[in-house]
């Protein structure tokens, strides 16, 4: 990938955002303008605040996934840190509402990681 990949994925994560939205999982936006915002959002806040979180919990992973040896709680602080910008960028950007507050959080943002690294790995070619 180049670096402006990014470019590129940025309106395919807001379509994977429209997708997601009409799914029942209480995840709205009032438009692609609004799925486009969040799509930066989540980009924006992922890059900023992914090692702050992951410093955050880090003793807690650490502790429960044996420093890493148990690869299913490794992957269930990934999705938690996602969870948490994706409920982050609900609460900036005008048009894109969590229905269900934290479920649906939740929800979105497990669709959002599937389901972008599965379109995105189609559009580009590799995960």
């Amino acid at each position: 990938m180049t670096g402006f990949d990014w470019l590129l994925q940025w309106p395919i994560r807001a379509l994977v955002l429209l997708l997601i939205a009409s799914l029942p999982l209480g995840v709205e936006f009032e438009g692609f303008g609004a799925a486009l915002l969040s799509a930066g959002a989540i980009a924006l806040l992922g890059s900023l605040l992914t090692l702050p979180l992951k410093a955050l919990f880090l003793l807690p992973w650490a502790v429960t996934s044996l420093g890493g040896l148990i690869q299913p709680i490794s992957l269930l602080f990934n999705w938690l840190i996602t969870a948490i910008l994706f409920g982050l960028a609900a609460g900036f950007v005008d048009g894109f509402r969590l229905k269900n507050g934290l479920f649906s959080a939740i929800l979105g943002s497990l669709a959002y990681s599937i389901i972008s690294m599965v379109v995105l790995s189609l559009v580009f070619g590799a995960i």
